[in-house]
């Protein structure tokens, strides 16, 4: 009745006028963060991480710094120096597709949702209720039935503020953990490529007895061994410390660890108490087979590898892989054997660790297998383009070890399950 509209005007109206002055405002925040937003962004919107990083100014770099190398010899400390620089930005241009992909969907898209869809409706509803009062007397129950719309509105953008505040703090966390993890990753590499390149030539060609940088052969002969000491002795440690360690082989870890563990492994002399961080144990494994002369997956057997990976049918692409298996030289192969066991048995621990299949080819893909080569098309492939064909690679390799290395292998859970009850790594 009248008695009861006027009274619900005097008690809901005032209220809901304090939070009116609060919505065009909002709309315009909106409205102005997302357009300076979007002329911050280096990358074009909708777009997945991988097409952002190719026209991202850092990836270009990366690229110019991989053209820039080809002239230098292997030797040539510029060209180790500039080696590093490719990946440090690569890695650098990951990062930076990643966070504006993440300011994409949990800011930008929210926040335009809100200027153009959430409080312009409010506002429609405020004229509509505004045109509705100035015929009060003519249409007083219509009246009645918008305000109780605009009122419900107008209470949930108030009880919803605090919530479109935090898009705003959203951005200061996605910036700072942005920093955050570039400055890690730089001052962790930093560190790394000094003492690298500071070595002396005399350290460099002092190679008696080492196993980094020694041919796989050459080492299993003079140890007696059928796995490689680097391998064999990593994966150890790994399965009993490292399993749930989130981002095992993509995180690096302190050089002078890496570079400890490294002199051990060379020296022959190992005490696994003494190595404790999982990241420095996963960079030096993954430095001995980056230093290999030749790669675990060798080089004549390199196109055969993407032809089997071109197969579509599961079926034939597994059957082309065991074809191209039995080629390997049984010391690659029994090598391969070992290390791709337990990369299926990491694999297992992804919800934990994060290092899916495809997280790890991508990873230590390129460790394994590249080309035989030199000049530009080399260089390329190393920056960006045999990086995705290695993936394709190495995935299944992981995904399907099972069926791909049946012969006196257990599966990916029995044999962690023997490791961390204590059984004998020998299994394998």
């Amino acid at each position: 009745d009248s008695s009861r509209s006027v009274h619900y005007v005097k008690g809901e109206y005032i209220w809901d006028l304090a939070h009116t002055q609060r919505v065009e405002p909002a709309k315009k925040a909106a409205q102005v963060i997302h357009k300076k937003l979007l002329g911050c962004l280096q990358s074009q919107l909708g777009l997945d991480t991988e097409r952002r990083m190719k026209k991202l100014p850092l990836m270009l770099l990366s690229v110019s710094m991989a053209e820039s190398f080809k002239d230098f010899d292997a030797d040539s400390s510029i060209r180790k120096v500039l080696e590093m620089c490719c990946f440090m930005e690569n890695h650098l241009a990951k990062t930076l597709a990643e966070f504006e992909l993440k300011l994409e969907k949990e800011v930008l898209e929210p926040l335009n949702k809100l200027s153009e869809e959430d409080l312009p409706e409010i506002l429609k509803n405020k004229k509509q209720f505004a045109k509705l009062t100035m015929d009060w007397h003519n249409a007083l129950n219509k009246w009645v039935t918008h305000s109780d719309q605009y009122s419900a509105d107008l209470y949930h953008f108030a009880t919803k503020e605090e919530a479109y505040a935090n898009y705003f703090i959203r951005l200061l966390e996605l910036q700072a953990e942005h920093h955050k993890n570039s400055h890690d990753f730089l001052e962790r590499n930093i560190t790394e490529l000094k003492e690298s390149h500071n070595q002396t030539d005399s350290q460099k060609n002092n190679s008696r007895g080492k196993v980094y940088g020694e041919p796989l052969l050459t080492h299993l002969y003079d140890s007696g061994r059928e796995i490689a000491v680097p391998i064999q002795e990593c994966v150890h440690m790994l399965l009993h410390t490292g399993m749930r360690e989130e981002g095992l082989f993509r995180l690096a870890a302190a050089a002078s660890a890496v570079k400890r563990l490294k002199s051990s492994l060379d020296g022959g002399v190992m005490n696994h108490s003494e190595f404790t961080d999982p990241h420095a144990v996963a960079g030096a494994l993954k430095s001995y087979l980056r230093e290999l002369p030749e790669p675990l997956m060798t080089f004549e057997l390199y196109n055969d590898w993407f032809q089997a990976a071109g197969e579509k049918e599961l079926t034939d692409k597994l059957e082309q892989f065991k074809i191209v298996l039995k080629k390997l030289p049984s010391e690659n192969y029994n090598n391969l054997r070992y290390l791709v066991q337990f990369l299926s048995c990491l694999s297992e621990q992804q919800a934990v660790n994060r290092m899916s299949p495809s997280n790890i080819a991508i990873v230590l893909g390129p460790n394994l297998l590249w080309p035989h080569m030199e000049g530009e098309a080399a260089l390329l492939d190393m920056a960006s383009a045999s990086s995705v064909q290695v993936v394709a690679v190495v995935e299944p390799l992981i995904k399907y070890s099972s069926s791909l290395f049946p012969e006196g292998t257990v599966p990916p859970s029995m044999f962690c399950l023997l490791v961390f009850r204590g059984g004998v790594l020998g299994v394998l």
